[in-house]
């Protein structure tokens, strides 16, 4: 029995039981129970009805409620677990492979110079990896919309060309796009997509170059993520093993972009969309 059926019936069992009764009482037993008495016979029959059935109903309801709740609690477990999936692939898992690629530059430094920055290099990232660790477990702890800004700057141009430093691509920049007016959540999602396709491209893609175009401004603008590798086959987005990948999708439908993911004149092409064609 459905959650609506149980309200109608609650709400119409008492009427119903009164015009049943009095119907009986004046069509059969007024001969034999006065007026008074069938007064008085009226609410103790609506009791014994309410008792009999309606206790039935209400709890039947109540253990609709009960499994309501343990419903919300097991949705409020995954979306926490979900979460914590996005903080440490975001932060740990996307560190870590920067950490072997910086070491990997170490390994072929040719000058105490060069292997000095590469190791203050080394060194900004294992902080990095405590602060996201730390943060991750901050966001667990507060509700999504108090979450605090921790990935941005008042420079998107900024952050990207540092991404594409700590990667072993070579990537073009060509960036047009007016960010004065975006919120702080529009920014952080933006570089963790771009962040997510920069390191699929150094990790997967074996590509020689790679490029980056930004155009439009706050209300409307594409974003382009190209490389020349191997490209993919199939739906990218449907393989167990491209957890990134997927974390990107729902992180645009999240915030209403359109995102597309395709091969051209030998390119893996990435294109982020906010607003109409620009």
């Amino acid at each position: 029995m459905s959650y609506k059926q149980i309200k109608w019936m609650i709400l119409f069992i008492p009427t119903i039981t009164v015009a049943i009764w009095e119907y009986v009482r004046h069509q059969f037993l007024l001969p034999y129970i006065s007026m008074d008495l069938g007064n008085w016979l009226t609410p103790v029959l609506v009791y014994l009805v309410t008792i009999t059935l309606l206790t039935k109903l209400f709890r039947i309801l109540e253990n609709i409620q009960k499994e309501l709740e343990r419903a919300r609690s097991a949705k409020a477990a995954l979306e926490a677990r979900e979460e914590l999936a996005r903080e440490l692939h975001d932060g740990i898992a996307q560190s870590l492979f920067l950490l072997s690629v910086k070491a990997e530059k170490l390994e072929m430094g040719s000058d105490g110079n060069q292997q000095e920055q590469h190791v203050l290099s080394i060194r900004k990232t294992i902080h990095e990896v405590n602060r996201y660790v730390r943060q991750a477990i901050t966001n667990l702890r507060l509700d999504r919309d108090e979450n605090p800004v921790h990935q941005t700057s008042p420079s998107l141009v900024k952050q990207v060309h540092a991404m594409s430093k700590d990667i072993r691509t070579p990537i073009h920049i060509h960036w047009d796009l007016e960010e004065h007016h975006q919120e702080d959540k529009e920014k952080i999602e933006l570089l963790a997509c771009i962040r997510e396709a920069l390191i699929n491209m150094d990790k997967y893609a074996s590509a020689t170059e790679g490029s980056i175009t930004a155009v439009g401004m706050s209300h409307s603008w594409k974003i382009t993520v190209s490389d020349n590798g191997k490209g993919f086959e199939g739906d990218p987005f449907a393989k167990k093993n491209k957890f990134g990948l997927r974390i990107m999708k729902e992180r645009c439908n999240e915030m209403g972009w359109i995102m597309n993911m395709y091969r051209k004149d030998g390119k893996t092409i990435v294109e982020i969309q906010k607003g109409g064609l620009v």
